[in-house]
């Protein structure tokens, strides 16, 4: 099966790619040039684990190419996915703009019948204007499908072929027979393919991430109470989540939740409903919960050193979460700027997003080459995500290269007893308060 994939980022590289490896024949789209160069080179734009060599492999395999020939490439397709940015607008909602641009080009370039799917993340309704947009510019028979995305950043190949489940928004059984074929060789284990209508899928994506936030928010909030009372979050993280109606993903207390998808899509629901003339205070009070979460560190420091001026600390951790270089809305920008404004000097340390990093602050910060060098002469130490090297620290060492001895862990990824064992203050989310070990 001949597929056109509209769009070369997250969404659109890693489909385009698990669908070549899955046997089909790919062609992706950007108007990018200089991105679809460095493609056509092997080079990869975003890093997920595992995409780069998956990508050579399979245009080494002439089953991937890249272009931006988008009449070319919708031409010769079978199934034309949308996969373009839908950035948060201005009032909260998806901003539609490039989605419905990509229709009226590939109504354009079709030229039989056509599945066009929407893959990217759009509200209640959009698959509707698509089609209505597709009508205007073409005659060629044409089925438009909802195919939302749940690809988890750090394990999008895994996720996307071995998926949860694969949900498919379409009244057409001609194009109900061609989506189920093309996800076929990804559900051989029995994960389900559910069909409905498109509505119903589109709803379905916002609705599954805002309630990933809301658990987030909700051990957030939790969390706090935990520090009021004198309780201990880990232990009541544990036991909730022994209880099965309520599991425990998504019950680990932060700083916040990011990236691209939790924010915006929290902020486009409340926005639909607001259209509709629905207020979703549930959901406005998760956000109000999670702005607070981002600037909880930088309160506990204020309150324990008093003026943050002069000082300098360690930021172990920049992307909003582990295997992954994306810092959109990452707890850490907060953290930083937080720092930076109380007249602080802050020295950042992340495995993969240091070159994210420099984009956003620029010279404003220090870009340690690892760990314990951003550690060197610091007052304290600030680790924001918890990525797998930031779990075990020589605490000894650490001890030796830091001017005073502190640690807010924003994770609970460190164990208290052996912090304070250290002779580090310790100050976690939710966790009993300090004492000098």
């Amino acid at each position: 099966m001949k597929i056109a994939v509209v769009g070369t980022g997250y969404v659109g590289l890693v489909a385009g790619t698990c669908f070549a490896e899955g046997g089909q024949e790919v062609t992706c789209v950007d108007k990018d040039p200089r991105k679809i160069a460095l493609l056509q080179q092997g080079e990869v734009p975003i890093f997920e684990p595992g995409l780069e060599e998956l990508i050579r492999k399979n245009v080494a395999a002439a089953r991937l190419s890249f272009t931006t020939d988008l009449a070319e490439a919708v031409g010769h397709a079978q199934v034309v996915f949308i996969a373009v940015g839908t950035p948060e607008g201005e009032s909260g909602d998806a901003d539609l703009t490039h989605v419905l641009e990509a229709a009226r080009e590939i109504g354009q370039a079709i030229r039989g019948y056509t599945v066009v799917v929407t893959k990217s993340t759009v509200p209640v309704g959009t698959s509707d204007r698509v089609e209505r947009i597709l009508r205007e510019h073409t005659d060629a028979p044409f089925d438009v499908v909802s195919n939302p995305e749940f690809l988890k950043e750090g394990a999008a190949i895994e996720d996307f072929q071995k998926p949860d489940r694969v949900v498919i928004g379409t009244t057409s059984e001609r194009a109900r027979a061609i989506m189920a074929e093309l996800y076929a060789p990804f559900v051989r284990t029995e994960n389900p393919v559910l069909f409905m209508d498109r509505h119903s899928a589109e709803l379905t994506k916002y609705a599954s991430n805002a309630m990933l936030a809301v658990r987030i928010s909700f051990m957030n909030d939790i969390a706090c109470l935990c520090e009021k009372v004198g309780a201990d979050a880990e232990a009541v993280r544990k036991g909730m989540g022994a209880d099965k109606r309520i599991g425990y993903p998504f019950l680990f207390p932060g700083v916040g939740y990011g990236g691209s998808c939790f924010p915006k899509d929290v902020k486009a629901l409340v926005a639909t409903g607001r259209e509709f003339g629905l207020e979703l205070d549930l959901l406005r009070a998760v956000e109000r919960t999670n702005e607070r979460q981002k600037k909880l560190l930088v309160h506990k420091a204020v309150k324990h050193f008093g003026d943050l001026s002069g000082r300098t600390f360690a930021v172990w951790g920049l992307a909003f979460k582990p295997r992954t270089d994306d810092m959109r809305e990452a707890p850490s920008v907060e953290i930083i700027e937080g720092l930076i404004g109380k007249g602080a000097r802050v020295q950042v340390h992340d495995p993969v997003a240091m070159k994210v990093a420099r984009r956003i602050f620029g010279d404003r910060v220090h870009y340690a080459p690892n760990p314990y060098a951003a550690c060197e002469g610091t007052d304290a130490l600030f680790l924001v995500t918890e990525w797998n090297e930031y779990r075990r620290p020589d605490l000894g060492r650490m001890r030796a290269l830091m001017r005073e001895h502190t640690i807010f862990d924003g994770r609970n990824v460190l164990n208290p007893s052996d912090v304070r064992a250290a002779g580090f203050l310790y100050f976690g989310i939710g966790r009993d308060a300090p004492r000098v070990g």
